[in-house]
């Protein structure tokens, strides 16, 4: 294990990141970097998640899995279409932040599906530290750092200090999905965007929309296949319809371009062997999708989300004050708090950071036959 005073520079370093309002595949990295100096790994990967849901939606890859996407669609299989202690939503219910994959099976990997039938098989890695980025919102995104055969497995004091580093990610996730760059590539009308999958988990038909938005997740380089956002969806979906879990497979994900993307599955009703088709649509997200999201990555409070909910509709201090029963006074606190936290000095300043230039910079565009903006201008 790392000195006293190495593991106070990395922690102290990602600290700052996660502070510093970089970019999510910038911040991705550089603490990442941070991490290893004091827990090395040969491999790691991060993803974001959909605090509502715990989908994933987006992965970013790291040393030897950089470029490796052969057994993605098996990762988001075993991980949302069963139910191990290990699986990120187990651990987010569970409450817990970080475990290391040996001392949790007491040495016996065999137990867990993903280190049996994937880490070790396909990839020669026989230790996994699993950590959650949670806050009251839900769970941000996660890491997994991984270890070959000939090396020593992770140790208590190494998963402590994950665990201690676990709110920084949190927040340099938060912050790197609203420091997106805005979007900046037109978003052309291109049809229905949908992918059925078949009980065979075989992609059977596909529009070319859906292949736009997928190839648009799939950027930069060093991103997972685009198809595990797809096969998560289908195995979560399955397990809905099956009474399983009543967690409906939904994610809202941002490109690396800045859109704003809204993906579910819904299982299909079918003869024969169409019987198991799960259908997967993938659109634009809508404003008034994204704007909870939006307010908890502001790390908002239950009350500064309900005036700002209110300011978007136009209402001014007295209409505010009058519909949450509080003096004209208390509004303007709630104004300040938020727009500290927003970065902005005014209304009209909150309203864009809300709504992103996906939308603002957009309107008065053409629209579409599908009712939303044609692309932008």
């Amino acid at each position: 294990m790392a000195t006293a005073l190495a593991l106070g520079r990395a922690r102290s370093d990602i600290e700052v990141m996660s502070r510093a309002g970089l970019p999510l595949h910038r911040f991705m990295d550089e603490a990442a970097a941070a991490l290893a100096t004091v827990v090395p790994f040969v491999a790691a990967c991060v993803s974001t998640l959909d605090p509502a849901t715990a989908m994933v939606s987006s992965v970013r890859k790291l040393g030897a899995l950089d470029g490796r996407n052969e057994q993605d669609v098996s990762w988001s299989q075993i991980e949302y279409g069963s139910e191990e202690p290990t699986a990120i939503r187990g651990m987010l219910r569970a409450g817990r932040t970080a475990v290391g994959m040996q001392r949790e099976t007491g040495g016996e990997l065999e137990r867990s599906t993903r280190m049996a039938e994937l880490l070790i098989p396909y990839f020669d890695f026989h230790d996994e530290a699993r950590v959650v980025f949670a806050d009251r919102s839900g769970g941000w995104g996660h890491i997994s750092l991984f270890r070959g055969s000939d090396e020593q497995g992770f140790g208590a004091d190494e998963l402590a200090f994950l665990a201690a580093v676990a709110s920084s990610f949190t927040r340099g996730i938060r912050t790197g999905l609203l420091a997106q760059i805005a979007l900046t590539n037109p978003v052309r009308e291109a049809g229905p965007a949908v992918v059925i999958v078949d009980a065979q988990n075989r992609i059977v038909q596909s529009t070319p929309g859906a292949q736009r938005h997928l190839e648009r997740m799939s950027m930069p380089s060093g991103m997972g296949d685009p198809l595990v956002y797809v096969f998560a969806l289908v195995d979560a979906a399955r397990r809905l319809a099956r009474g399983e879990t009543d967690s409906v497979p939904r994610v809202r994900a941002r490109t690396a371009d800045g859109l704003w993307l809204v993906l579910h599955a819904a299982p299909l009703g079918g003869l024969g062997d169409r019987g198991g088709d799960v259908v997967v649509t993938v659109e634009e997200a809508r404003p008034q999708e994204v704007i909870d999201l939006v307010a908890a990555a502001f790390g908002l409070t239950a009350r500064e989300r309900d005036v700002v909910s209110i300011v978007l509709r136009g209402a001014d201090t007295k209409e505010i004050a009058a519909s949450m029963h509080v003096s004209p006074y208390t509004v303007q606190d709630h104004l300040k708090s938020i727009f500290d936290k927003a970065g902005v000095t005014s209304r009209r300043e909150l309203v864009a950071r809300v709504y992103f230039d996906q939308y603002l910079s957009r309107a008065g565009s053409e629209i579409a036959p599908s009712g939303w903006y044609a692309a932008a201008p």
